[in-house]
Formats: structure tokens, sequence, C-alpha cells
């Protein structure tokens, strides 16, 4: 549980850094894709093909596609669509679809694992609720869209490590990962993005490369990781806790208003959610990679 407690002490901080460094000031597809292109770069070199399914590699691929490509060029696009506050509205039920899309590639319902889910996202819904304005509703299918390829990329990793428990360590496998990013991210910044708008200052430079080394690089395979040691509820909560982390770091670090009452209901609600985690007998029945395998 340590890696995803990281891991959302990370994403949340990215938040606030991305807004306040790189939103509306570097071209976005250029950020997704130096980011792809950095955790490419750490993991290929210890990347490892023989003896290795050809499914794994494939699905591996297939999730890294999925959980940065396909999300970002979604996500991105409904910025133009969407305030901010709709966007951090609309980001919170990634938990819901997690254990929706695990039920059904499971081919059985787990109840608790979905009331687990649907107390997190109302905790992040209470937190970051703000009314809605103007024509949303295509930046609200898009978003949707995002969540849905963000969580199936998660679910899918998982239980790809879980299904073949590879005999090699997770850092040789996770160029992999990034590979199937980088098909996406690359010809999107090359059809898409604007040369222009590239960082201009060594503080844009050093947050979008703190971004790429540690929050996607490191956060990425944490994110993997720590999914094979815990049950689907626990990964679906552990979504929704970066919405309370982030909002406490940009209080901390620039002073913005927090709404201190929703605040505290809303924790309050993803706190039920991991106790119904934790507490029900009917937790995910698989075992978690073994430790050789994912060190």
């Amino acid at each position: 549980m340590w890696y995803l407690a990281i891991v959302t002490f990370l994403w949340g901080s990215s938040f606030s850094l991305t807004g306040h460094f790189l939103a509306g000031q570097v071209d976005s597809y250029f950020a997704v894709f130096f980011r792809t292109l950095v955790g490419t770069l750490i993991f290929v070199p210890f990347m490892v093909w023989r003896n290795l399914p050809k499914r794994l590699i494939a699905g591996l691929w297939f999730a890294g596609a999925l959980q940065f490509g396909v999300t970002y060029a979604l996500s991105y696009q409904s910025y133009t669509m969407l305030t901010v506050p709709e966007m951090l509205l609309f980001t919170t039920q990634t938990p819901l679809y997690i254990s929706l899309l695990n039920n059904a590639l499971e081919r059985r319902f787990n109840p608790w694992t979905l009331v687990a889910a649907l107390f997190a996202v109302s905790g992040g819904i209470v937190i970051h609720y703000h009314p809605l304005t103007g024509h949303f509703w295509k930046g609200f299918w898009l978003l949707q869209l995002a969540n849905l390829t963000f969580a199936a990329g998660q679910v899918i990793c998982r239980r790809l490590l879980l299904k073949y428990k590879p005999d090699v360590p997770l850092p040789k496998l996770f160029g992999h990962f990034f590979l199937g990013a980088l098909i996406i991210t690359a010809p999107l910044y090359y059809f898409f993005g604007q040369q222009g708008h590239l960082p201009q200052t060594g503080a844009q430079w050093t947050v979008l490369v703190y971004l790429s080394v540690v929050a996607t690089a490191l956060g990425s395979y944490w994110l993997a990781k720590g999914s094979t040691l815990v049950s689907v509820a626990t990964l679906s909560v552990f979504n929704e806790l970066h919405v309370p982390v982030g909002l406490i770091i940009n209080m901390l670090l620039w002073g913005n208003d927090v709404p201190v009452l929703r605040l505290i209901a809303g924790c309050c609600l993803i706190a039920i959610a991991i106790g119904i985690n934790y507490t029900h007998p009917t937790r995910s029945p698989q075992r978690p990679v073994s430790q050789e395998a994912t060190d």
C-alpha cells in the first residue's frame, strides 16, 4: 500500500505544479510526449523480450497506450470545453470505472467493491463540486472516455502481472508499457503540437523534467507494483485520494482557499470506502505477484 500512497502524493502535487508552471504556457502535446519519452528512456535499457509471453508484451503495450496515450489525448481536448472546476469534478468517476471493469473481466459482480468505489466517488464529488456552466456535455463525455481508458490501463496492467507472474523484475517489463504510450503520444505531438510553445524558462523545464522522471516514470511503476499487492477496491479508493491531497498541497504551497467543511466531509466518505474495503470479507481473491517478480 505504501507504493500507492507515494503515487497519491506525487500525482496530487503534480496537479498544482502543472497548473502553475505549464498549463496554458507549454504545449500540452509536447508535455505529454516529453513525459512518456523520458519514461521510455528510463526503462527501455532494462527491457527484455526473451522468454516473455507474447500476450504479456502486447498487453503491456496496450495498457500503456490506454493509460497515457489515449487518456491524455482525450483529456487535453476536454480542456477547451470545460472549466478547471468542471474537469476536477468529472475526473472523480475513475474509481467506479476501475471496479466495474474488473468485475466485467472477472465475469462476476462484487457488490462491496462497487459500494466502496461509490463512497470514494461521492467523497471526491463533495470536495470538488462546483456549479456547471455553459455547454459542457461534449467535454463531459470526452473526459469520461479519458477516465475509462485510464482505469482500463490500470486494470489490464494489474491483471497481466497477476496472471503471468513473470520471473523477471518489473523494471525489465516496464519499457514495454512506455513504448505503448509513446506510439500514441509521439504522432499526436507531430501532427497537433505547436512547435513554438516549448518551455521557455528554467522553472518550466525543471517542473517538466521532475514530472517526467518522478510523477510519470516512477509514479507509473509504483502504481503498477502497488496495484498487484492490494485488492481492486483499495486500488479504486487510492485513485480518489489525490483529490484531497492535491487540494491540501495547493493550499500549503500557493495559499489557495480550500473549502474546509467540504474537504472534511469528502475525506470522511473516502474513509468509509477504506473501511468497507478492509472490514468486509469479500476482498479480491487473487494473490499478489511474488516479491521477486516485482522488485
